[in-house]
């Protein structure tokens, strides 16, 4: 997935709320929803956002989506973070 697509969803503070909640472990939507004061279908909203930036993952349990974190895209943004910062070179 491009970089500019990420940085775009991780511009949002809803969609930074909700990676950070997935870095607990893997919610339903409902479960994402019972900390935001907004409706579920904004919520349904920026997890597509995240899930298009490649941010998140889901999976079918029943009648259930479970979603959690990809860690290698936040992997590869901060090794880009830090090949700016000049922290990978080998000199």
């Amino acid at each position: 997935m491009g970089l500019q697509v990420t940085l775009k969803a991780l511009s949002d503070s809803v969609r930074r709320e909700i990676l950070s909640l997935l870095r607990r472990g893997p919610m339903t939507a409902g479960e994402i929803v019972e900390h935001f004061d907004i409706t579920g279908a904004a919520i349904s909203r920026h997890l597509s956002v995240l899930k298009d930036a490649d941010l998140i993952r889901d999976r079918r349990d029943g009648k259930f989506i479970i979603y959690e974190l990809n860690t290698s895209v936040l992997e590869e943004i901060m090794l880009w973070i830090s090949d700016l910062k000049g922290e990978n070179e080998n000199d």
